[in-house]
């Protein structure tokens, strides 16, 4: 028989930024260990519940009992030893008698036909449950009571019915039934299940629990952007406190509270991270993006007067915004320049100094870029020095994901430059995948020293990332540099970066950092739409320019739709392989008298090619530039049709590895032609 399956953990409270996950893996493992007893191929998926007393999984279509399996395998030869035979025939469970013998290239065989019991839904269930707790990704576990069961969190009930059947079982120490529980306040304590199918309904008519995790999600957004609407006002960037809130309760419902205004003269980034983090409030902007006196609760219970709720979180909240008042006043009784001293006390990395130490490197390597970008390299300098203080501030002590942006404030009160108080706030940019560059030659001078510093340093060490660890997140700041170089189209070459960058340290292994940077850009490329091959033609020649390459990119896409173009890549391959066997030989480059007609064709195409395509190149029209080269395809066919190049004769032979040469540089300044390629 075929029926829905549910089975319910009820917990006490379940950490929230784990919730969704937890209720996901939990669902899959289970589907995944049932689905291979229990087929049902025509059912939906598995279904998963969270709220934070209780993960729950429905799954339809489940048998109470799995099909037996029908097998035969090959067992020893006939005529074979009496005991061989027999032991092949204990094993899969058949009479020596029931032995089928069976015609065999080697001669007869002896085969067995067995059948394997299909399992029984009410012995393993438990056990698979079991299994996928086990699988999830609880990094502690703790125990309860006086028994020896382990789970994120104490476990009092369990529900495991199919149809409307129990099924028997015991898990993390408690026996199946069909009682599940509402929400501690406003619904039934206690809610008997009548069938699996019943589950989400009956929880939310009788419990007032909405189960379905999303559902919830989607009904919390509704009323949020409900209310943000009546107020004239914007949620901002909720997203994130979206899935966390979701976690915290099962019947929402929002409420509206305020704070004084005066606490509006602190930067709005302070109000609105203790707001979030600490309170799980979403604040309300104006359309400017200004920071209004207001929030919005998301609140566990739902009243006809909420005046006591919002009293009390208005309350709640008051002293925390107090804290923050408090530390930005306090933060500002000492003037940025004056922490810098302090900073000696601070360690960096154990092998590379202290954050002092760290703060000089990136000022020399500030103003160094910041010379060559034709900015002002004392206000880099400047900027540089000054943008690990805030480290040392109460704000960030209290909330460290505010570096760089308390150091901007703090500057401005200083009566710092604009310009240098932006540069240290944007040097820690981009943040994250997606955020915005710092803006400005100074700020990005900074922030390609602070990142470069970091790689060099750790990279001098031996600390660079390996396969998935990466504790100093390397990756994500060679993947900030490259976007600032690229995306502002910066005239750095990164080969004098990377030497820049490693002049204060003793171990420079400055090619395991390109390698580095450009692998990371390579996967930024492909990100951007880029094929594989397209990319490594390009990135192969290493170039020193790395804002030029989405134009060189793109030039190698136009190329490839050209008719030439895939003759022209198997002739480079061809060139390729030919000069690299005859480095590998000792063989000279020397150009010569060449005799063949199809050789001085050859020869008078590529000078004309190369000066149609010199100007093009020099003022950055590669798209130009490589058409030029597609008037060779007649001539280099024809050359490799009637020239053999390694010709007994060696001066002869020079020369032709010498036009080969010369093709194969002229062609390829902007992407190696023969990565283009494919194999047949």
């Amino acid at each position: 028989m075929a029926a829905t399956l549910l089975v319910e953990i009820l917990t006490e409270e379940l950490p929230p930024k784990a919730l969704k996950q937890l209720a996901e893996r939990f669902c899959d493992a289970l589907s995944v260990g049932l689905d291979t007893l229990f087929p049902h191929p025509h059912a939906a998926p598995g279904r998963y519940f969270a709220t934070p007393r209780r993960l729950a999984v429905l799954i339809h279509g489940v048998h109470d009992k799995a099909q037996d399996v029908h097998g035969e395998t090959s067992g020893p030869s006939v005529g074979a030893k009496a005991e061989a035979v027999a032991g092949f025939a204990k094993k899969f469970g058949v009479a020596v008698d029931a032995l089928e013998k069976r015609p065999h290239p080697k001669g007869e065989i002896y085969v067995a036909r067995y059948i394997t019991k299909g399992a029984i839904l009410d012995e393993v269930l438990a056990q698979k449950v079991e299994a996928a707790l086990k699988t999830l990704p609880i990094p502690r576990v703790m125990r309860w009571g006086s028994g020896d069961a382990q789970f994120v969190r104490p476990v009092h009930g369990l529900v495991m019915l199919h149809g409307s059947r129990v099924v028997p079982g015991k898990v993390l120490g408690l026996e199946s039934g069909t009682r599940t529980r509402g929400h501690r306040f406003m619904g039934a304590g206690e809610i008997v299940l009548g069938s699996a199918e019943e589950y989400e309904k009956k929880l939310l008519d009788e419990g007032k629990v909405l189960a379905d995790f999303e559902k919830r999600k989607a009904e919390i957004d509704t009323q949020l952007q409900a209310e943000a609407k009546k107020q004239k006002a914007s949620l901002g960037e909720y997203q994130t406190l979206l899935d966390e809130v979701t976690a915290l309760v099962e019947y929402p419902s929002i409420y509206v509270g305020e704070f004084d205004k005066a606490f509006l003269e602190i930067p709005q980034e302070c109000l609105i991270l203790t707001m979030r983090q600490n309170q799980k409030y979403f604040p309300l902007f104006d359309a400017s993006g200004k920071l209004l006196p207001k929030f919005l609760i998301v609140s566990n219970m739902k009243v006809a007067d909420a005046r006591h709720i919002v009293a009390g979180n208005q309350r709640v909240v008051r002293p925390r915004l107090e804290d923050a008042r408090f530390f930005f006043n306090q933060d500002r009784k000492q003037r940025l320049e004056e922490r810098i001293p302090q900073l000696a006390k601070v360690v960096y990395h154990n092998k590379l100094g202290s954050q002092l130490d760290r703060v000089q490197r990136i000022k020399l390597l500030a103003g160094k870029i910041a010379r060559l970008l034709g900015a002002d390299a004392l206000q880099a300098e400047r900027a540089a020095e000054l943008a690990k203080a805030d480290l040392l501030t109460g704000m960030v002590g209290e909330f460290p994901e505010l570096q760089g942006v308390m150091g901007r404030y703090y500057a401005l009160h200083d009566k710092e430059p604009a310009a240098v108080a932006d540069a240290i706030e944007a040097h820690y940019r981009p943040r994250f995948a997606g955020d915005r560059l710092p803006d400005g030659s100074i700020a990005c001078a900074v922030a390609i020293a602070d990142k470069m510093d970091a790689m060099a340093g750790l990279f001098s060490i031996g600390q660079q990332p390996t396969g998935d660890r990466d504790p100093f997140a390397l990756r994500r700041a060679a993947l900030g540099a490259v976007r600032i170089l690229v995306e502002h189209k910066l005239p750095l070459s990164l080969k004098d970066l990377i030497h820049a960058a490693f002049e204060p340290f003793a171990e420079k292994p400055h090619t395991q950092l390109r390698d580095f940077l450009f692998d990371r850009f390579g996967s930024y490329l492909k990100e951007q739409g880029y094929s594989t091959l397209q990319v490594e033609a390009v990135l192969s020649k290493m170039p020193a320019n790395l804002g030029v390459v989405p134009q060189q990119l793109e030039a190698v896409k136009v190329f490839q739709t050209l008719p030439e173009a895939e003759s022209l890549a198997a002739a480079n391959k061809r060139v390729a392989n030919i000069l690299k066997q005859a480095e590998a030989k000792g063989e000279t480059f020397e150009a010569g008298e060449l005799r063949d007609p199809a050789e001085r064709t050859l020869q008078a195409a590529i000078r004309a090619a190369s000066e149609k395509a010199k100007p093009l190149y020099d003022k950055g029209d590669y798209t130009g530039y490589l058409k030029s080269f597609s008037m060779l395809k007649e001539p280099v066919d024809t050359f490799f049709d009637k020239v053999m190049v390694m010709v007994e004769d060696k001066k002869l032979r020079s020369s032709r590895l010498a036009l080969l040469r010369d093709l194969r540089e002229a062609m390829n300044r902007v992407a190696d032609i023969s990565k283009l390629a494919v194999e047949k």
